[in-house]
């Protein structure tokens, strides 16, 4: 993309605000402990229990789960989506902004590692798409994906792709005050030392890493080596599974949490079919306040 001088300008404003703690995330330790949140904040990905809810529902029922904010998934009965007009887009930044909830950002299918470099290009204009989105309605970010290392093409050639590719909608998405999480998810790309490796490669502090809590996070060495490999170029927003799974170690998670000073979101991913989400929601919010306060207590 060819940088006008007001291309330049428009990028250094938002970056300027951003070292006023307005936007732009940084990704080494600074960002978690510069954060102007107090703590960690809990909301809801509309994964599985938000999934069927129109916008206007989403929205009480997380008011009534006293949920803090929500990351909107692509193609979901929400509606939000960049076919929007600059109308639509405005009525849905306002029923934000006259709620307590937060909107996070977008949950998008956006992926950097197809050997045809026509689809990456999609991928990236589509991206670029949702950022501008995102900057119209209020929310903060994009969240991206690798979904794997291609068979029969060498991995350090597709990490080195999926890099450039962040860092080309890294530059984009601070031209607009966004940032761009990157959730560590797919076959191979969600292994640790894949994700550490594809940010070597990362240079924008407009893109961060969004850690998803899969069974890739346990593999030797365990938990508490794989998470300090990557803390350092977390940005602001993780993604859990209900907290009181048994599949996962979260009391080690949130201690981990804890001391690395993070002060980002914990975004709910829920998979289970309650009969009434919005009480599980309530359930969740208290597990959550019990392992932050647990984790605090033990620091």
């Amino acid at each position: 993309m060819k940088r006008t001088h007001a291309t330049l300008n428009r990028r250094k404003f938002f970056q300027t605000s951003a070292a006023a703690g307005l936007g732009t995330l940084m990704w080494n330790r600074s960002f978690l402990t510069g954060s102007p949140n107090p703590g960690m904040r809990f909301g809801l990905v509309t994964y599985q229990w938000g999934k069927d809810w129109d916008l206007p529902t989403l929205i009480s029922n997380c008011e009534k789960a006293k949920f803090s904010g929500v990351e909107l998934r692509t193609e979901h009965a929400h509606g939000v989506e960049p076919s929007l007009n600059t109308t639509q887009r405005k009525e849905v930044k306002k029923r934000f902004e006259d709620s307590p909830v937060e909107c996070v950002g977008y949950g998008s299918n956006q992926e950097f590692h197809s050997p045809d470099p026509d689809i990456v290009r999609k991928n990236i204009n589509g991206t670029f798409e949702l950022i501008k989105l995102c900057h119209d309605i209020g929310a903060s970010g994009v969240k991206v994906k690798p979904n794997t290392l291609p068979d029969g093409v060498p991995p350090e050639k597709t990490i080195a792709q999926i890099g450039r590719s962040l860092n080309e909608v890294g530059r984009f998405a601070a031209d607009y005050g966004q940032v761009v999480r990157v959730e560590v998810h797919g076959r191979k790309t969600a292994e640790i030392p894949v994700m550490k490796a594809i940010f070597d490669q990362v240079e924008e502090k407009s893109v961060g890493i969004c850690w998803n809590c899969n069974s890739q996070d346990l593999l030797p060495p365990g938990l508490g080596p794989n998470f300090d490999l990557l803390k350092d170029r977390f940005g602001d927003t993780l993604h859990a599974r209900e907290l009181d799974s048994d599949d996962y170690p979260y009391e080690q998670l949130f201690k981990l949490l804890t001391a690395a000073e993070y002060a980002g979101w914990i975004l709910l991913e829920a998979r289970t079919k309650p009969a009434d989400r919005v009480d599980a929601m309530k359930k969740q919010l208290a597990l959550f306040k019990k392992l932050v306060s647990e984790a605090r207590e033990n620091s």
